[in-house]
């Protein structure tokens, strides 16, 4: 790592940060509790990170109408797959390495619950039609046995602001995906109103 002075091992943490109080120590339960049950009944939004079988890691984000995600049990949870860009960097990911990091997110609410266990990719048919939206049925969803759930502290998201409109940046300063794409991908012909025109049309044409 090409980083000046870095930490080389937990001791050396942990005569830097401390060690967690009582109440953080015991937070965490290994099954989808009520509350758990809850929350994620009013969650539109998942954060979801995988990594392959070097370690290489990624996150994708999920997201629905609020409840989306289908509890099965205690034990089991349940994403469907909706369309996105074929990259199936998620589902690769878990072909390799099951463990899945989840952080779900309602919106104005600046705690958040941590969910991480294993993963699989389900395409049980039953399963599948009981989370049709729009009519139609995902191809596959990721299934997760749930191994810890646990709530995370409101301090990145008060630091952050982030559900403060009046914090928000200017609509007109705003980064343009679009011109980002197109400078990234370089391919002849294909320029900043070109990407725009095809996200605006896989974003009203293909969410489902």
């Amino acid at each position: 790592m090409n980083f000046p002075n870095i930490i080389a091992d937990e001791q050396e943490l942990r005569d830097l940060i401390g060690h967690p109080g009582l109440l953080v120590q015991n937070k965490t339960i290994d099954h989808l509790d009520q509350h758990c049950r809850d929350f994620l009944a009013m969650s539109p939004l998942l954060l979801l990170s995988t990594a392959d079988e070097t370690g290489a890691c990624d996150v994708s984000p999920r997201g629905d109408q609020p409840g989306f995600v289908k509890v099965l049990d205690e034990k089991r949870l349940l994403i469907p797959e909706r369309p996105g860009n074929r990259r199936a960097d998620t589902l690769l990911n878990l072909l390799a390495n099951p463990q899945v990091g989840m952080l779900f997110l309602i919106p104005g609410l600046e705690e958040t619950l941590r969910i991480n266990g294993r993963a699989c990719i389900v395409r049980d048919q039953e399963l599948l039609e009981q989370m049709a939206a729009h009519e139609k049925v995902p191809l596959l969803a990721i299934g997760v046995e749930v191994e810890e759930c646990f709530m995370h502290c409101a301090k990145a998201f008060k630091r952050s602001k982030l559900w403060q409109p009046d914090a928000w940046p200017a609509p007109s300063t705003l980064p343009s995906p679009a011109r980002i794409i197109a400078d990234h991908v370089k391919l002849p012909d294909i320029g900043e109103a070109e990407v725009k025109k095809s996200l605006h049309e896989s974003y009203t044409q293909r969410l489902y």
